[in-house]
């Protein structure tokens, strides 16, 4: 069964939201989202690490596409939010779509845990 999203514009179509490997904060419906640009493709993702709860805005996006968290240096695919060093957390991912009337956000239907 395919997901359903509720769509949240936070951009103009032209705006750049986020330069190659810069992470962005969105406010999104009341929440907050980081944003970035890897290989020129748009991702959004939660503000918050999943282990420790420190910002990601202050991290980093490493060459091979991976967030880095500011404060244990935890690593989670910057594509689907896998942790990639190893310590079994998951960061939160949301859908970011580039559309002719502007840039969108979805989040899930009935999910609420920010």
């Amino acid at each position: 069964m395919a997901k359903e999203y509720n769509w949240h514009r936070v951009a103009d179509a032209d705006d750049e939201l986020a330069a190659e490997a810069v992470i962005t904060v969105q406010d999104v419906a009341g929440k907050k989202v980081c944003v970035t640009r890897y290989q020129g493709e748009l991702y959004a993702f939660a503000h918050k690490c999943p282990h420790a709860g420190a910002f990601m805005q202050e991290g980093y996006i490493d060459a091979v596409g991976n967030i880095v968290c500011p404060l244990h240096r935890y690593k989670f695919s910057v594509k689907n939010g896998r942790n990639t060093s190893g310590e079994g957390f998951y960061l939160k991912t949301y859908p970011i779509e580039l559309r002719p009337e502007g840039v969108f956000i979805g989040f899930e239907k009935g999910w609420f845990s920010w």
